[in-house]
């Protein structure tokens, strides 16, 4: 298994705290003869009439000394396993989860701006310090 994001466990509490079931740890991906695994499943009863919102969630720090090759790195593991789940039919949506700092630091400049523009990526930005979510981006 993969080494966790050190904020791992941060997110896995905020998710719980803002009403979310964690149903994998992490979350299994086959394609092919290829095993991967994205950080995190869970999910959340919408109402009776619509059902339950399924989620997996990549959880990422963004800590090394260049937060565009972080975001590269991201957005390479999340486009890969946003064309897995499609192709193999899971319906769940899919969410980077980062810190607010690093929300700050990238997705407010043009860099991050054309993801959310273009709706390329959905984001969860968190408080690593309360463990609580601040805000759901979704295009």
């Amino acid at each position: 298994m993969s080494r966790r994001d050190i904020y791992h466990n941060t997110v896995k509490i905020a998710l719980q705290k803002d009403g979310w079931t964690i149903t994998h740890d992490p979350f299994p991906l086959q394609i092919g003869n290829k095993r991967l695994s994205v950080d995190l499943g869970a999910e959340r009863l919408i109402s009776a009439e619509k059902g339950t919102a399924k989620i997996v969630v990549e959880v990422k720090s963004f800590v090394s000394a260049s937060d565009v090759k972080d975001l590269e790195q991201a957005l390479g593991q999340y486009i890969l396993y946003k064309q897995i789940l499609n192709e193999i039919g899971e319906q769940r949506d899919l969410y980077l989860a980062i810190s607010q700092p690093a929300y700050q630091s990238v997705f407010t400049i043009e860099i991050g701006q054309i993801l959310i523009k273009n709706k390329i990526i959905k984001l969860i930005v968190f408080n690593d310090i309360s463990e609580e979510i601040i805000q759901w981006i979704q295009n």
